[in-house]
């Protein structure tokens, strides 16, 4: 797994050893930002861009942003056997400070409640098993921290059947192998 474009284009990201975290994929990475790049569905301009970054694992989606010069990226995990790994990653990174880890749970009630920005870009990468992500899409509403124009990306599983909240749509959606992204966005 490598940084594909940027400031540290090429820089290796460490990979964990436990098998319960699923990394995101080179070619499905790029291919998320291409779509973020040249969609004409939405205008998201990275280097503007706040990112927040759920279940970030070992940091590859939110660590693509910074190499790509996001304004700043929030990364929550609280997974003890992948933390390390995305601290190292982000200390690899030598001279980039504009990032905050927040080594907590996703569904303790006061996780988003703390957060005081709006953040153009909400990546999702929750487990394949993992069924609550309409509650936390909910939350993520709930709490106003999708800015006016931004969007939400899930990374899931092809085969998932999701139920989002009435008040988000999905404007794309493509599949990679055994899994598929969707790009969300608000219709208010």
């Amino acid at each position: 797994m490598r940084i594909i474009s940027g400031l540290h284009k090429g820089k290796k990201i460490n990979e964990p050893k436990d098998i319960k975290t699923r990394p995101l994929k080179d070619l499905t990475k790029e291919s998320i930002f291409n779509i973020i790049n040249h969609s004409n569905k939405f205008k998201i301009d990275i280097k503007k861009s706040k990112i927040l970054d759920l279940f970030s694992g070992v940091g590859s989606f939110g660590i693509e942003c910074l190499s790509r010069g996001a304004k700043n990226v929030v990364f929550i995990e609280n997974y003890q056997k992948v933390l390390p790994v995305l601290k190292r990653n982000l200390d690899n990174l030598k001279n980039i400070e504009n990032y905050e880890i927040l080594e907590k749970d996703i569904y303790d009630l006061n996780t988003f409640e703390n957060l005081d920005d709006k953040f153009e870009i909400i990546f999702l990468d929750p487990p394949y098993k993992d069924k609550n992500s309409k509650l936390l899409l909910n939350r993520i509403i709930s709490n106003d921290l999708l800015n006016k124009k931004g969007i939400i990306i899930i990374h899931r599983h092809k085969n998932e059947k999701e139920i989002f909240p009435n008040s988000l749509k999905i404007i794309e959606e493509k599949n990679y192998g055994i899994s598929k992204i969707l790009f969300l966005t608000c219709l208010n």
